[in-house]
């Protein structure tokens, strides 16, 4: 029987999505439940932090994932018992899962959070020192704009929005990539043109073949 045909809308539906990875799986929503409840519970413990402690937040969500496990450790054994089986412990697959380290891991992580680290430090001394006016100006912006936002929210409420966003933005471009590729590709040519004035005004704001080769 043909598919009846669609809104383009409605089409989008049907295409095949590119696979992802576990974790780019629940913020582009390839499994709703999933994702709903990363969400949700993610939201949960950013109010409750907000509302609470962070002592009180792990204490109390440990109590409550260690009230769970008992409960339902004991509901099995009374099971076991009426039924007389013996199926073992509940989480028997849990216990004997390895969930150590490897050193290499560990060796890996550190690498790479290293790696990242002094390319952040190099950064913030490029901007900071004014090794390229234009860029350190364009910095300035950015931190001027940022005083703003903090007077508007607090940090755990930029946790929460960032949040939300991170389970919406991803989703809604990939449902509308044509569209805002091309709004960001206007953007970033504006972008580039002021730049390109500012450094041609402004002689600070290029670095001569000297520097470039030092």
């Amino acid at each position: 029987m043909a598919r009846p045909k669609q809104s383009p809308r409605h089409a989008a539906q049907y295409v095949e999505l590119p696979p992802r990875g576990p974790v780019e799986a629940l913020v582009y929503w390839r499994n709703a439940a999933r994702s709903g409840a990363a969400l949700g519970a993610g939201l949960v413990l950013l109010v409750a932090l907000a509302c609470c402690s962070v002592v009180s937040v792990f204490a109390y969500c440990s109590l409550l994932a260690l009230s769970a496990a008992v409960a339902f450790r004991i509901y099995k054994n009374v099971l076991q018992a009426v039924q007389k089986t013996n199926e073992g412990h509940p989480f028997k697959w849990l216990l004997e899962r390895d969930v150590s380290v490897s050193a290499e891991r560990a060796q890996a992580l550190a690498a790479s959070a290293t790696a990242h680290l002094n390319a952040a430090l190099h950064e913030l001394r490029r901007l900071f020192l004014v090794e390229d006016l234009v860029d350190s100006l364009k910095f300035g912006v950015l931190l001027w704009c940022l005083t703003y936002l903090g007077a508007c929210f607090n940090g755990i409420t930029l946790v929460i929005l960032g949040w939300i966003a991170l389970f919406t933005l991803p989703k809604a471009y990939e449902m509308n990539k044509a569209q805002v590729d091309a709004n960001l590709e206007l953007a970033r040519a504006k972008i580039n043109e002021i730049t390109a004035k500012v450094r041609a005004a402004v002689p600070l704001g290029r670095k001569t073949e000297s520097d470039k080769e030092k």
